[in-house]
Formats: C-alpha cells, structure tokens, sequence
C-alpha cells in the first residue's frame, strides 16, 4: 500500500506543493509536458534546489511570460481548457473539483453565480498549472490514499485583488470549512484558496496519526523567507508490502446513544442528516434498557474530522442528552466507481478490488430502480442483466 502524506505545519500552496512533488520523485518533464496537452500558451515551469532555514527542497515558479496580457477567465473558461485538453480522465476529474471548490467559495463570498465569479488569481496562468500540475502529479504517484494533518493557515493579513484581507482569505476559510485547522504559526497567508481546494479535493482523512513506514521524506519550498517558521510544505510517501492488497486501513470513530423517547418517525430525518454530512454509516440496532424499557441505539461511523459534526447533528436532532464515543480501525477493499452501459441504459457500479483482482461489484441501487421504471421491467431483471455483462468482463 502507498498513502501520500501531507503535514502542512507550515501551510501549503499551489507552487509549494508542486516543488513536494518533484522533490517526492515525480518527473518534471512529465508535469511538462503533459501541461502541453491543455494547448495554452505563455508560462513554463522551472525547478530548482533551494533551502529555507537549512532544510533543503525543491522550489516551483510558475513563469508567466508576458503578466500584462494575461486573460481573466470565468469557470466555463477553465472547464473548457481542460475537457478539450488530452489529459487522463482521471487528471481532468480532480483538477475540475479543485477548480469548482475555489469558484463556489468565490461565488458565496461576493454572492454572486457560480458561473459569474471573475477568476482573478485561479483564471490565471500560474494558478491553472498549480491546480492541473497537483493533479498530474497526484495520478501519476498511483497512491492508494492521501492524508493530511490539520492546515496551518497563518495569520495577518493578505493583499487581494478586491483589497487587503484577514488571514485566512474569505475563500480559503470557506473551503476548509470542517477541515481541522490551526492558526497564528505565522503573522502570514501560509495556506492560498489553492493550497487549500488541492487538499479538500484529495485528502481522504485529516489524521496526526501516521501508522505506516515513511519511504520517503520530500520538501516543497514556498516562494516567502520572512520568517524563522521555514516557509516549507513537508510531504511523506508511506508503503508497505502488505500480503492483503487493495485493503485500505484507517482510523474512524464509532459514535453511539440510547434512546427510549423520540418519536420513531424522527429516526429516518436523523440517519439522512448524519449521511448527507458526511458519516461513513449509521444504524439503529433495538434494545433493552433498565426497568426493561424498549429503546433503541443509534451508531455513527466517520472519519476522526468529522466526529464534532456528528455529535453535533446527534444532539441537535434527537432527544439525547449524553454520546459514547470509541476509537476504531477500519479496513475496506479499494473500489473504484463507473459507469457501465446495459441494454436497459447507464448504470454506476462500484467494484472493489482484492489482491489485485477484481472480488465483486455493486450496482447503484436509484439507478437500478430508474431503469426498471423506465423500461417496464423488475429491478431483479436490471441487477440480472448487469452481473451478466460484468460477469462476461471478467
């Protein structure tokens, strides 16, 4: 197993995290030359050696060749650059979320549309090869997981183009909204809107912990040397040679309450609430209680980040008046989700994988119903008519 690790003590940014990148071992003439394949003109990159308070890394500049005449972009603008380019799909994928994740921050800061945020800074050369560069660099590590201790943001102020700012931006903190977070490292922008949307758009945990062998250790150094904090984003690539492949381990928490007097018809709001937000799952399980009351218990799994959340969806929308909590390891098959044509229409699966092959799969259950009501038939005909193509695949 490979987890790519960030502990962003100092921050991060766009070009910081491409230095991590080269510095962890990915080739720059690749980023190179696949920024090729988005058919813009008018930047390079250059890479080269540079040490921040003797800590010693790589240091990326995107060169924007001619400043005066740069374009300012709307989000439609950087969408289309992106889909028309030949980019893996799966490049394209992550670098459009990190673009949607600064635009929507952008759009509710200024309460604007979407597709009216004028991108000053994320429009920009520098910023398209920032985000589409994290991306490649990210498909081309092949990692099984991405983690991230919580983000040092800094603090002061920051110049904008709409003026000077608190520190973090308006964006910023909008994106790493349920993020952990620290400030008051430095008196400094130390995380961009950029830096921020790379990680919320990547990172499967926010974890201190790190329960795996460090293979390698890389530096990304930022542009600013103002301070004795070295202005530096530190990386690790984590492996094992486990004999389970494509099992995937984590830490999660189990969130738990008895209740015996709420009205059963409010269970059903709860479990939406704590899925929309974020709960990795939730049930109820029936019980009895002293004076052999009946009553029933209900459990939440999530991420460690997300536990203040579900504690607070917890006693928001029940009657509780007390949560048990408990640490626990989580082990899931990695899985991949796609999108298969059958003769009744699209369907998205998710299949999961085990020692390298292929173990089982599972369709999307509302797709399955759609289709069914849609061509007449049973949802059992659907689900059959599925497994006999994935079956024929494999």
């Amino acid at each position: 197993m490979r987890i790519l690790y960030y502990d962003c003590f100092a921050g991060i940014s766009g070009d910081m995290n491409l230095g991590a990148m080269i510095d962890l071992g990915v080739d720059a003439n690749y980023i190179k030359k696949e920024l090729e394949k988005l058919n813009i003109d008018g930047f390079h990159l250059k890479f080269e050696k540079a040490i921040r308070r003797g800590i010693s890394g790589t240091l990326a500049t995107v060169i924007v060749e001619n400043p005066d005449n740069e374009k300012h972009r709307h989000l439609h603008h950087v969408q289309s650059i992106v889909n028309k380019s030949s980019l893996p799909k799966n490049v394209k994928e992550i670098a459009l979320q990190i673009f949607h994740l600064i635009a929507e921050a952008e759009a509710k800061v200024h309460n604007i549309d979407i597709q009216k945020v004028h991108f000053h800074e994320v429009g920009a050369l520098d910023s398209i090869a920032d985000i589409v560069g994290a991306a490649i660099c990210l498909d081309y590590l092949k990692v099984d997981k991405v983690l991230s201790s919580p983000i040092q943001l800094g603090g002061g102020t920051v110049k904008c183009a709409h003026g000077v700012m608190p520190v973090p931006a308006p964006a910023t903190a909008l994106i790493v909204e349920n993020i952990p977070v620290k400030t008051g490292l430095v008196q400094h922008e130390a995380t961009t809107p950029t830096g921020a949307a790379i990680l919320a758009a990547t990172v499967n945990e926010f974890t201190n912990s790190i329960n795996m062998p460090i293979a390698k250790t890389a530096y990304g150094i930022g542009q600013r040397d103002v301070s004795d904090v070295p202005n530096i984003l530190r990386v690790y690539l984590l492996e094992t040679n486990d004999e389970l492949k494509d099992v995937l381990r984590e830490d999660a928490v189990v969130l738990e309450c008895n209740i015996d007097d709420m009205n059963p018809e409010h269970y059903e709001f709860l479990l939406d609430k704590l899925f929309s937000e974020g709960a990795s799952d939730a049930w109820l399980t029936p019980i009895i209680m002293k004076k052999l009351r009946p009553a029933t218990m209900v459990s939440v799994l999530c991420c460690t980040h997300k536990v203040d959340l579900m504690k607070t969806i917890l006693f928001k929308n029940s009657t509780t008046l007390g949560i048990r909590e408990k640490q626990v390891a989580k082990s899931m098959l990695r899985r991949e989700e796609k999108t298969i044509d059958t003769q009744y229409g699209k369907v998205r699966i998710k299949e999961c994988y085990f020692n390298g092959e292929s173990l089982k799969w599972k369709p999307e259950f509302e797709d399955c119903k759609a289709l069914a009501i849609k061509n007449n038939v049973s949802i059992a005909e659907v689900e059959k008519a599925i497994n006999e193509l994935l079956f024929c695949k494999h």
